[in-house]
């Protein structure tokens, strides 16, 4: 067996072996830099929520603070923040979009990650002024959302959820109009939630409501056939979308606080074999609550 000895290593060899392991360390920094970038500890979070809230003419002062009040009153709930710090990243962050003729970004995007942050929180969707309208351009709101908002969420959420309360249906353009704006919201790996307001007296909603001047209308079935669809119907049908997207219904405004904790809770909880995949397009578990 012939053995080839090798003489010391000379200083240029060693400066060209030094230069080479250096270009490698680059090149593999520059590769892994996405994947260290994704768990930062300042950017990621389980869920980035928008809450898309309904100040339509049917909306009045008192009706606008009972909604704030319920979503304010949320965030400082116990079990709600328990689930907020228990997550895989132990932190959301919200942005509360108020919608009628027009939407309005009435909070900016606002991480979560402590309970003095939620308190905070609470503290200022208490103190934002309504800015109304007079139609429900539901169908709007979501391209609005989806041109300026979904695509530059400031953070790295396991999820984004579109959260809608309103209590009554789009008059501003017709279904298949809603439809196209919601299905462009969901192929963005978005769901899109519903909490329907349901108003003593306004429980069946359908043809021939109150519509926006040149609003996209069909021609209306006579009265005797049309089909009684409430509210909750209407927007499981026409509102929700997603994987596991659900509603829950608040009987009138007084009860929008029970029904906005519950779908906070529902909205950011992950179930333990949820918390494997760190990866923007992980999926929430499935949730049959419609």
């Amino acid at each position: 067996m012939n053995t080839k000895r090798t003489g010391p290593v000379s200083a240029g060899q060693f400066a060209k072996v030094r230069r080479t392991l250096l270009a490698v360390g680059v090149l593999i920094a520059l590769h892994l830099q996405p994947a260290f970038a994704q768990y930062n500890g300042d950017n990621s979070i389980d869920t980035a929520l928008i809450l898309a809230v309904d100040t339509s003419q049917s909306v009045n002062e008192r009706r606008f603070r009972l909604q704030m009040d319920g979503i304010a009153a949320a965030l400082e709930d116990p079990g709600v923040i328990n689930t907020i710090l228990g997550g895989p990243r132990g932190a959301i962050a919200i942005k509360l979009v108020s919608w009628a003729d027009h939407s309005y970004f009435a909070l900016p995007w606002t991480p979560i990650r402590s309970k003095q942050d939620a308190v905070e929180a609470a503290a200022k969707i208490r103190q934002l002024p309504r800015r109304g309208g007079e139609y429900t351009c539901m169908a709007r709101m979501l391209r609005n959302l989806r041109e300026t908002v979904i695509d530059s969420v400031p953070f790295n959420p396991l999820k984004t959820v579109v959260d809608i309360s309103g209590d009554g249906i789009d008059n501003c353009e017709s279904e298949a109009g809603l439809k196209r704006a919601k299905d462009n919201i969901v192929k963005a790996g978005v769901v899109i939630n519903g909490l329907p307001i349901v108003v003593e007296g306004t429980r069946f909603v359908g043809q021939g409501a109150y519509r926006a001047p040149g609003a996209g209308l069909g021609q209306l079935t006579p009265p005797d056939l049309r089909q009684r669809m409430t509210l909750e119907t209407w927007y499981k049908s026409n509102v929700i979308g997603g994987f596991g997207a659900f509603t829950i219904t608040a009987n009138g405004y007084a009860d929008f606080a029970r029904a906005m904790r519950s779908k906070f809770v529902v909205e950011i909880s992950w179930a333990p074999e949820a918390r494997v995949p760190f990866s923007r397009n992980a999926r929430p578990p499935a949730v049959k609550l419609r």
